[in-house]
C-alpha cells in the first residue's frame, strides 16, 4: 500500500473532501502514484487524517469517476493506467532532460530547440 502525504486544512474555504482529491490527483499526475499502486483503505485515510469515511469515499469515488483511480473488490483502490500515466512519465523524463540540460550547461532555450529539431527528425 502507498503512503499517501495529505494534509487537510481544516480552516481552509475548500471542503476537505475535495482537498484529498486534488492532492491525490496531484500525486497522480505529478508521478509519484503510478499505475498500479495501490491506495490505502478509505477507513485507514480517513483515520489517518481525522476525517468521516464518507468524505475520503466522495475523493475516492471522485477520482474513480475522472479515471484516475480504480476500485477492485479485492486490490482496493488503486491507480488507473491510463492517459495520465503517459503525461506523468514524460514529465518525469522531460524534469531529468531539463536537469541534464542544465547540469550540461545549455540554455533553456537551446534545450527547447534540440528538442523541436528531435520533433522533425
Amino acid at each position: 500500500m502507498t503512503e499517501l502525504d495529505i494534509v487537510v486544512d481544516p480552516a481552509s474555504h475548500e471542503a476537505a473532501f475535495e482537498q484529498v482529491r486534488a492532492q491525490v490527483e496531484a500525486s497522480i499526475r505529478g508521478g509519484r502514484l503510478l499505475p498500479g499502486d495501490r491506495l490505502p483503505t478509505v477507513r485507514a485515510l480517513a483515520a489517518d487524517l481525522g476525517l468521516a469515511t464518507n468524505t475520503v469515499a466522495r475523493a475516492y469515488k471522485e477520482l474513480e469517476a475522472a479515471g484516475l483511480v480504480e476500485t477492485r473488490s479485492r486490490a482496493g483502490t488503486v491507480v488507473a493506467s491510463g492517459e495520465h500515466a503517459v503525461e506523468a512519465a514524460l514529465g518525469v523524463l522531460a524534469a531529468r532532460y531539463v536537469a541534464a540540460a542544465r547540469a550540461s550547461g545549455v540554455t533553456d532555450a537551446s534545450a527547447v530547440e534540440i528538442v523541436r529539431r528531435a520533433q522533425r527528425g
